[in-house]
């Protein structure tokens, strides 16, 4: 009998268009392992049993299965977007627990695609910090359940990861794709604005969040991000490229800039991160890229910058809560923002910095960095310490994700190599705007000459 827990997202849907399986089998098996695993994982705030199983049934009648591109797949939703039917209490004891009338664009893209939510996911309350716990649950890392999945959308890359679900959705407004997808050996990519609707909290952090899929394979991370920016035809396009359209993996010369500098200053790269980002660079000089060492002009008010940002968007989302039921860190986060937000809904901030890389995106068509600098913190009750600490612990391990959100460019997190731990290292790829395409031609290309373990297996059960 085929297993397809741990099969990749376009497999399970080549299987269940062909009738090789029902949506329901694979569903229940993947529900049968959420049951397993999750209790020591934690991705999981809800688990919709009884509700998947009948909308996998529904999947299978459908007449037009046989086109499906997501046909039958099990995926997991963030709790910060709406499922029918459910809440969405993103991470907070301060939010209503009402069921949504109605899903969220992406969530209502994805079903009509023939994917089928198992359950929305953990994340930091209001989706805020780089790792994931709270009231509803703490997320770890499935290859060291010791550290924390990273955050925001930590539940989702955690599910994913232990191999409880294909693929999951989750979005990034200062690296909370990137950020757990590097600490847990996943595909992701934050798509440049406006590519997938956001739609996300009260104002989309200013325009800076970005709706993307978490996924084992790069062929699935483009197929999903495909169904979510509804290109109707299962491809990714580089609107900017003559080499774009086909939707698969192109061996294209590109120039590429490698950076292991940190774009906050005082904040180090450690040695795991700086050499995985130059063996990378070593492999995409071998594959006929050219390859040249070049530093991004970072400002040196970007950390500012960056945190005017990050605090101000909380501001927002918290504005309409009860701050009694929030916790101290997100209060503190939050009352911090308020003084900023005026400033930064101009967005002179984040087109100033658009037009000081410019230039060095015309010069280089992609940027390889470090993902992360560091590993991720040990898994415990973040959200009970203190602001301070919680800022820094988040900036000492996640400072290469920021200034991408501030632009609006696209960016992906790509598994390369491994920590000492035996977790997964990983490396960030950046483009310019309508780049999308030729990022995951090159993921594709890394991952055809540097494969890596696609779920933790053992290591989460």
């Amino acid at each position: 009998m085929t297993s397809w827990a741990g099969l990749s997202a376009a497999d399970i849907a080549a299987a269940v268009r062909e009738k090789r399986a029902t949506p329901r089998e694979v569903v229940a098996e993947h529900l049968a392992l959420i049951e397993r695993l999750d209790g020591r994982i934690g991705a999981f705030r809800t688990v919709r049993a009884e509700a998947a199983l009948a909308e996998a049934d529904e999947v299978a009648a459908r007449a037009d299965l046989a086109e499906l591109p997501l046909a039958g797949v099990p995926v997991a939703v963030k709790d910060n977007l709406a499922v029918r039917g459910e809440s969405s209490r993103v991470g907070s004891a301060a939010t209503p627990d009402t069921p949504a009338a109605e899903d969220h664009v992406t969530v209502a893209r994805l079903r009509a695609a023939g994917a089928v939510v198992v359950g929305l996911t953990n994340v930091p309350e209001l989706c805020v910090f780089g790792t994931t716990e709270g009231v509803h649950g703490t997320a770890r890392n499935p290859w060291d359940t010791s550290r924390t999945a990273g955050g925001s959308s930590g539940g989702s890359a955690a599910a994913v990861a232990a191999g409880m679900v294909p693929i999951a959705l989750g979005n990034d407004g200062m690296g909370s794709l990137r950020i757990p997808a590097a600490n847990c050996g996943l595909v992701t990519i934050k798509p440049g604005h406006g590519v997938v609707p956001a739609g996300i909290g009260d104002g989309d952090w200013f325009g800076m969040s970005e709706n993307g899929p978490l996924a084992t394979t790069v062929a699935d991370a483009r197929l999903m991000l495909a169904v979510l920016a509804d290109n109707g035809n299962g491809t990714v396009t580089d609107g900017g490229s003559d080499d774009a359209g086909t939707g698969g993996a192109r061996d294209v010369t590109r120039t590429i800039a490698v950076s292991a500098r940190s774009p906050l200053a005082g904040t180090a790269v450690s040695k795991p991160y700086v050499t995985a980002v130059r063996e990378a660079a070593r492999l995409l000089a071998g594959a006929g890229h050219q390859v040249r060492r070049a530093d991004p002009p970072y400002p040196v008010s970007l950390g500012v910058t960056a945190l005017r940002h990050w605090t101000a968007g909380t501001a927002v989302d918290a504005a309409s809560l009860d701050p009694r039921r929030l916790a101290r860190r997100t209060r503190v986060h939050a009352a911090v923002g308020r003084r900023f937000v005026n400033g930064v809904r101009t967005g002179s901030e984040r087109e100033r910095l658009r037009r000081r890389m410019e230039p060095f995106f015309a010069e280089y068509d992609v940027l390889l960095t470090p993902a992360l600098a560091r590993r991720s913190p040990k898994a415990g009750p973040w959200h009970e310490r203190g602001w301070l600490r919680n800022v820094l612990a988040n900036t000492t391990y996640s400072p290469m994700t920021p200034p991408w959100n501030l632009t609006g460019w696209p960016a992906m997190s790509v598994p390369f190599g491994t920590l000492p731990s035996g977790a997964p290292c990983a490396v960030q790829l950046v483009g310019r705007p309508g780049s999308e395409a030729a990022l995951l031609d090159l993921a594709e290309q890394i991952e055809r000459l540097s494969p890596w373990r696609r779920t933790a297996g053992a290591a989460a059960s």
